[in-house]
């Protein structure tokens, strides 16, 4: 079976830590985040992310074990808009997910659970730039793509 995501299109590839010294457009765009290993994963007990306004974005590890696609790199798949400013995009969207995850109280809840993988300095940050439009719909698309190969959502997206 084929995979349901074409990764080729794809650019980046880089782990969390080394995006603010990555060549990260400042467009708009998709997003995916893969784990470079097949093996089972090992979760965290409290996740190191920031608590944004106060909330703790620890999930209980046995939800996050029944949230888990085997059979799949691919752990999260988002979109980054350029916003009402226009200054939003790729880089902004994806430093604030790493900075979330390096623990700072930043809103990006979204793929929260990703902080929680034992292995998540080892995750991998690919990117696609799109039409500000076509964004969210690529996005839509990608996770319905998804969905209909696994059944599932990708493990740590929340919503679509």
């Amino acid at each position: 079976m084929t995979a349901p995501i074409d990764l080729t299109l794809f650019t980046g590839w880089v782990p969390f830590a080394q995006l603010p010294n990555a060549d990260v457009p400042t467009g708009p765009g998709v997003y995916v985040i893969v784990r470079p290993t097949d093996e089972p994963p090992s979760f965290l007990d409290v996740s190191p992310a920031g608590h944004f306004k106060g909330k703790d974005p620890t999930v209980p590890v046995s939800e996050l074990q029944a949230l888990w696609v085997p059979g799949t790199r691919i752990v999260y798949i988002g979109k980054a808009s350029l916003g009402g400013s226009g200054r939003r995009g790729l880089r902004k969207r994806l430093d604030e997910f790493r900075r979330s995850g390096a623990g700072e109280p930043v809103g990006h809840t979204g793929g929260r659970r990703i902080w929680q993988l034992a292995d998540h300095a080892e995750l991998l940050v690919g990117w696609r730039v799109t039409d500000d439009a076509d964004a969210p719909k690529i996005e839509t698309e990608m996770i319905s793509q998804f969905r209909a190969h696994y059944g599932a959502r990708p493990f740590a997206n929340m919503r679509n």
